[in-house]
Parts: structure tokens; sequence; C-alpha cells
């Protein structure tokens, strides 16, 4: 009889405990709408205010367009761009040819090119700084783009570097949106500069899987 009472008791405990583990799980979880939402509150209290580049003021892609497709940095503008919830800030529009430009010169209207960068990247929900190589002269991150003029459509992937190492190969889509708008340069004294807020959509493997927004700083150099 007391064996029969020491099982049941034992069974009880372990009855209990599943049912607190699986509370417990039930607390923890959160759902992908939820996680979004954490997401844009995030690039909101970012914009709003930040330790990185101070108080964004947001400006939308007409009036972006309307200033020929420049953001006053005197005035700390991003534009907002609806479609896939890019901020970005053209710090150096940069010299030398757009993409646009290159792909005219190319027979088949196909761009492949080798891009120089150098960035920062800040976890906006950590408030840290994750990666730089802003710091080093002897590293650069590299890939290789192209663009295909016929569909406006770029693929990239990194070949070495930073964002290769901690990242993978494959190149967010938000680190090509500057591209549209700036002009590539092999001279060192005219590189395009841009900021970008990159929701996770638009961002590392890493970033999608844990529905987190980034914040870059990068600059783009025709590799020689």
């Amino acid at each position: 009889m007391k064996m029969k009472k020491l099982l049941f008791f034992m069974f009880a405990l372990l009855g209990m405990g599943s049912m607190m583990m699986t509370v417990q799980s039930c607390d923890d979880g959160e759902t992908y709408a939820e996680m979004k939402e954490k997401e844009r509150d995030a690039i909101n209290r970012f914009i709003k205010d930040n330790n990185v580049v101070g108080p964004i003021s947001v400006i939308s892609e007409s009036q972006f367009y309307a200033q020929d497709s420049i953001t006053d940095v005197s005035k700390n503008q991003f534009v907002a761009f609806g479609e896939d919830g890019i901020y970005m800030q053209i710090v150096r529009k940069g010299e030398g040819s757009s993409v646009v430009e290159l792909s005219k010169e190319e027979p088949d209207s196909t761009v492949r090119m080798r891009l120089l960068c150098r960035f920062m990247e800040y976890d906006i929900d950590a408030a840290d700084t994750t990666y730089t190589n802003f710091f080093s002269s002897a590293i650069v991150d590299k890939m290789q783009c192209t663009y295909e003029r016929r569909g406006r459509s770029y693929s990239a992937s990194f070949t070495e570097g930073y964002m290769r190492q901690y990242h993978g190969e494959v190149v967010p889509s938000g680190w090509l949106k500057p591209l549209d708008f700036i002009r590539l340069s092999k001279d060192d004294s005219k590189i395009a500069k841009v900021r970008l807020i990159i929701p996770h959509s638009s961002g590392t493997a890493n970033a999608s899987q844990y529905v987190l927004p980034y914040y870059y700083e990068i600059t783009f150099q025709m590799g020689r």
C-alpha cells in the first residue's frame, strides 16, 4: 500500500511539473504578429531618439524624389520606403557612374560588379554595435553583385569580410536598396555612404529568424 501511495505521489509531481512547463511555455511564447509589433516599436523609438545618429526626420518617397533623390543630412532626413519598411539617408551620393548607366554600357544589359564595403551594424533592439570594419584599414567586406536591367533586379553574395563570416554569403536585400540611388567609383575620395534602418524582412538570416531591426552605416566602392 505504501508503495502505491509513493508511486501516486511521484506521478502527481510529474504531472504538476509538466503542467508548469506548459504554462511557462505559453507565457514565454510570442506570436509573429507580436514580434513584428515589438520591432515596429523599437524602430519608432530609434527614430525619435538614439545615441548613434540622433533624432531622425522622416520624409516621404514623394518628397525624396522631389529633392532629386537626396536626403538633407543637416536635417538628419531619412526617406521611408513604404514597400519594404526600409529607412535610408544618403550621406554622400558618390561620384562616378550609377548602376543604370553602367548597364547601358553592357551588350546584354547585365552589370557584374565587385563592390568593397565598410560598415557598422547596430542592433536597435539591444542598443549595441555588433560588428564594424570602420576601424581597420586592412579589413574590407567584399561582394559580387549582379544587376539585371531588364527586370531591374539585383543579386549579390559576400565573398570576404565580417558579413560573410558572421551572417553567411547572402547579401541582405536591404544592403542593395541604395544601389538605385548612389554612384560608384574606384576612387577612395569619391565613394558613396549611406545610413539604413533595415527591418527583419530585408535583413540578415539572424534578423529574419528573430524579427530584429538593425541600423547600418555603409560605404560602397567599386572594386579595382
